[in-house]
């Protein structure tokens, strides 16, 4: 498989992880993607004033998002978590920029500190609003998608680069790669002089919708979820990694008008019954389901309160790894 190749031939930047030092700081590393409801469209001028300091012992690389058929992008740059990483976050590899919007991240990070107070977080978020999991044209369109052989074809494995040539290979699952390369290639992600170790302890995903508009894709949704899990865990070199879904959920508000009673995913709760059987086959997945009470801000994304509900719920769920 191609991206097998890739990851034998990127091996070495992994090789840290393994380094046994007395003076590395361990982090418990966790990777957050999906689309856009975990891109984050909560605004930063509702949080509540507990929530808008960095936190401390909490680290985060965001990677910038690609576009499929663009050259690899992921760049991101090590950063203490604080708010504006959510919608229009972007990082030119130097420099943060951070976006007037926040994601589950920030609750996330407490609630683990929270139940885990001497543990020190690290998070890896890659993730693009619209993307879907099923290579059917129909559910990517030109969001992207997460299949690793969409395109069916070899990729690149160079950095992302500003050549305005097109590779239509590339998709959203090399962007993911390569956000994971980019994150790991720094030993020292505090910047404190000594080197770090990242120790994989967990998936969030937050995905779905797009592939709730076709019955077809709908129904193929547990079996594409399953192997994206199982690869993404293989890239974090952990087969076992917990998992942690976020249920997809449904407005009611179709300003389009295009599907009966509003439903804005008319095959949502197809979806939806694949993500609980994917957590019930898994031996070691969670799923949240209380996104069925939250507020929207529009017909697709949670309002503010939801996301730093979310967050909380997400990180209950992955320090609850009993069967």
């Amino acid at each position: 498989m191609r991206h097998g190749l890739i990851w034998a031939s990127g091996a070495l930047l992994f090789s840290f992880m393994l380094r046994q030092s007395s003076e590395a700081t361990d982090y418990q590393l966790y990777f957050l993607g999906g689309q856009s409801n975990m891109d984050g469209f909560g605004y930063v001028k509702d949080l509540p004033p507990t929530e808008t300091e960095s936190i401390q012992g909490v680290m985060i690389f965001h990677g910038n998002q690609g576009l499929d058929s663009q050259p690899v992008d992921g760049r991101g740059v090590w950063s203490q978590l604080q708010p504006g990483h959510g919608t229009g976050f972007t990082s030119d590899g130097k420099t943060n920029r951070l976006s007037d919007r926040f994601g589950v991240e920030l609750t996330f990070a407490r609630k683990l500190r929270e139940l885990h107070p001497e543990a020190n977080i690290a998070i890896i978020k890659y993730s693009r609003g619209g993307t879907s999991i099923s290579a059917e044209a129909e559910a990517a369109q030109q969001f992207g998608c997460w299949e690793p052989d969409f395109g069916d074809s070899a990729t690149s494995d160079s950095p992302a680069s500003d050549s305005p040539m097109t590779n239509s290979h590339v998709n959203q699952y090399d962007h993911f790669l390569a956000t994971l390369r980019n994150a790991f290639a720094v030993s020292d992600i505090d910047n404190d002089g000594e080197i770090d170790r990242l120790l994989p302890a967990g998936i969030v995903w937050m995905q779905g919708e797009s592939d709730a508009g076709s019955e077809d894709v709908a129904r193929a949704y547990e079996a594409n979820l399953k192997r994206l899990m199982d690869l993404i865990r293989a890239a974090l070199r952990e087969d076992d990694l917990r998992v942690v879904i976020g249920r997809i959920s449904e407005s009611g508000n179709d300003q389009y008008e295009q599907q009966p009673n509003g439903r804005v995913w008319e095959f949502g709760d197809i979806v939806r019954q694949a993500q609980a059987e994917f957590v019930v086959k898994d031996g070691n997945a969670a799923l949240v389901t209380s996104t069925d009470a939250y507020g929207y801000s529009d017909p697709w994304h949670y309002d503010s309160a939801g996301y730093l509900d979310l967050g909380r719920k997400f990180a209950e769920a992955m320090a609850d790894d009993s069967p």
